[in-house]
């Protein structure tokens, strides 16, 4: 089963929850002030095998190329 985060747009906590993917997008409350004025947001990743990367690896942002960026926040 899948974890899933979350941000109340009320309080701006951010949450995980552990949930099928079946609910991804079905309300939920938030786990601090229980408002239901949630979003899911989009999960990146990066992982490596064997010092290769297989999943995600791009560096840096559209506006540099150095992998280290004070516009984006990529260090």
């Amino acid at each position: 089963m899948p974890i899933y985060e979350y941000v109340c747009l009320e309080c701006k906590e951010r949450f995980e929850v552990l949930r099928p993917m079946k609910d991804a997008d079905a309300p939920i409350s938030c786990t601090t002030c229980t408002s239901d004025h949630t979003s899911r947001l989009l999960t990146v990743f990066f992982a490596t095998s064997s010092g290769k990367v297989v999943a995600g690896g791009a560096s840096g942002c559209a506006n540099c190329s150095s992998g280290s960026c004070s516009t984006c926040g990529v260090r």
